[in-house]
């Protein structure tokens, strides 16, 4: 965090309570300028800190029911780019990650139901070549999910 002050902390505190917040709310909270705000807000997003506001879209609300937690081992840990690249293009799996361990890399994939969710597994993921293996653990449920606290 050396990047970031205590008014970049406090702002960044405001839009987690709600992302749209207009800027001369943050400042009348805080007791600062909007431009401050303003400012501090662009320079976050430049450097990187900040990346948007989105929408935090509750899966099982619009029908995706199931969720699961997929290792997938590589056949070559140099092909990765390019499977990443292959998965990306499934609109089912939000989230990548390079791992140590039996995996090269951890997806989360969300599913409409248990035959989506094989449909995904066997007719998308697995025809990827390159890809050895998938070990999938089935998400029952979040019990929290949260940004790091400042």
């Amino acid at each position: 965090m050396d990047n970031l002050d205590d008014f970049d902390i406090n702002i960044l505190k405001e839009l987690e309570k709600d992302g749209r917040m207009a800027f001369s709310a943050i400042a009348t909270n805080l007791k600062i300028s909007n431009t401050m705000v303003h400012q501090r807000i662009n320079r976050m997003t430049e450097q990187g800190i900040i990346s948007g506001i989105k929408p935090i879209i509750q899966e099982k609300k619009i029908g995706y029911d199931w969720a699961s937690f997929t290792g997938i081992s590589l056949n070559k840990d140099s092909d990765s780019d390019r499977i990443i690249q292959a998965l990306k293009e499934i609109p089912e799996i939000t989230e990548c990650y390079y791992v140590t361990g039996s995996f090269t890399l951890y997806i989360k994939i969300i599913a409409k139901n248990h035959e989506h969710m094989r449909s995904i597994l066997y007719e998308k993921i697995d025809s990827i070549p390159g890809i050895a293996k998938t070990d999938s653990i089935i998400e029952l449920g979040c019990a929290f999910k949260r940004n790091i606290t400042l």
